[in-house]
């Protein structure tokens, strides 16, 4: 990579702390993070970083809507200290005053501001998707790369939820014998955005399950298919709207996926894993995994009622899980290490989005174009 002058006087003016466990004064003083979008995430993560975060401290936010970054700095800048106000996210990301970054900013702008990122050497809290597609997520990783050392965690929160998990434990110690079928609903109240698409269902929500397909258990998708019913009255004109998409697992396991964006019930997200020799449900009301396993009862966990309050959105859903994701990266950060999903795992999710898109539009079965 090729480092702008004001990358080089960055890092000679020594504007990272230093990251090593005994930490100097990025120890003493808290990692001072960068936020680049202060939309509804970005300004989440943003009073997340100067309320909640321990060793870590808000020093700016970086926004085009200057106004709207300044008022967050406003009301912000008397928790943790004054919060410098940037409309440039690359003048953000070259501040002294910052020494890791979020990335809240559309996926679209992704990639140029990763590579300023990389070409300071901070480390990246980036929301997914890495990018908009797998020619420039491939671009950022091989970035990443020449580095040196991995900079970027992607924001898949779902990793860091109890609930997931739990899942993830119980799936990978075997009890339920081999799993076979992993049924993933996501549902969210409505579309704010007038633009919003067909295509957007799969790049920027079915993304999630992309995800915990992958890592719940352990193997590659090698093909997928999205179709979809009429849509729902309620969706915006020319969407599809839900989608159901259908997995197929390096093991032979299938993973069926429903996202309904337009549901007007709330924010719903389960996941079902039927095994071999028992299954366990996630995403129930009372937020406990629900079990079953073969034996002369039959039912191995509390009976419950699928009654109850509903989440209106995703900051409420997993409010614990992304405080642990973001807890877990300034660990991580100050220790000079990455946690959680890789640029890699971003990569590889956007390769089966671009399947799942491709077959959006052919309704047919397409297979992933796996490295």
């Amino acid at each position: 990579m090729t480092s702008s002058p004001a990358l080089r006087d960055a890092a000679a003016a020594g504007g990272l702390a230093p990251q090593g466990p005994e930490g100097g004064r990025g120890r003493r003083a808290g990692l001072r993070v960068g936020v680049v979008g202060v939309g509804t995430m970005g300004a989440d993560h943003a009073r997340r970083l100067a309320s909640r975060i321990v060793e870590a401290r808000l020093s700016a936010v970086a926004d085009p809507d200057v106004e709207r970054a300044q008022a967050l700095a406003d009301e912000l800048g008397g928790v943790g200290g004054p919060v410098r106000v940037h409309a440039d996210p690359l003048d953000l990301i070259v501040d002294p005053e910052v020494d890791a970054v979020v990335l809240a900013s559309p996926g679209s702008v992704h990639e140029e501001q990763l590579l300023a990122c990389f070409e300071r050497g901070v480390h990246v809290l980036c929301e997914k998707p890495l990018t908009m597609d797998s020619a420039s997520s491939l671009r950022v990783i091989e970035a990443e790369r020449a580095v040196g050392r991995p900079l970027v965690q992607v924001g898949f929160m779902r990793r860091f939820d109890p609930e997931y998990t739990r899942l993830h434990e119980l799936l990978g110690s075997g009890r339920m014998g081999r799993t076979l079928l992993l049924h993933q609903t996501h549902r969210n109240l409505s579309v704010p955005n007038p633009d919003f698409r067909s295509e957007m269902i799969v790049r920027d929500s079915l993304v999630h399950e992309v995800d915990c397909a992958r890592w719940l258990l352990g193997e590659e998708i090698v093909s997928v298919q999205v179709i979809g019913p009429t849509p729902t009255r309620h969706a915006l004109d020319g969407v599809v709207d839900p989608q159901v998409s259908i997995f197929r697992m390096e093991s032979g396991a299938v993973v069926t996926n429903e996202v309904f964006v337009s549901s007007r019930t709330g924010y719903e997200v389960r996941v079902e894993a039927v095994g071999e020799d028992g299954g366990a449900i996630i995403g129930r009301p009372w937020g406990e995994m629900y079990t079953t396993t073969v034996g002369p009862q039959g039912v191995d966990g509390a009976a419950g009622s699928w009654g109850g309050p509903i989440a209106p959105d995703y900051r409420v859903r997993f409010e614990r899980a992304y405080d642990l994701e973001v807890q877990a990266w300034v660990d991580a950060t100050l220790r000079g290490e990455v946690v959680g999903a890789t640029s890699r795992d971003g990569w590889l999710s956007t390769l089966v989005c671009s399947a799942g898109m491709e077959s959006l539009a052919s309704g047919r079965p397409v297979d992933v174009a796996l490295p």
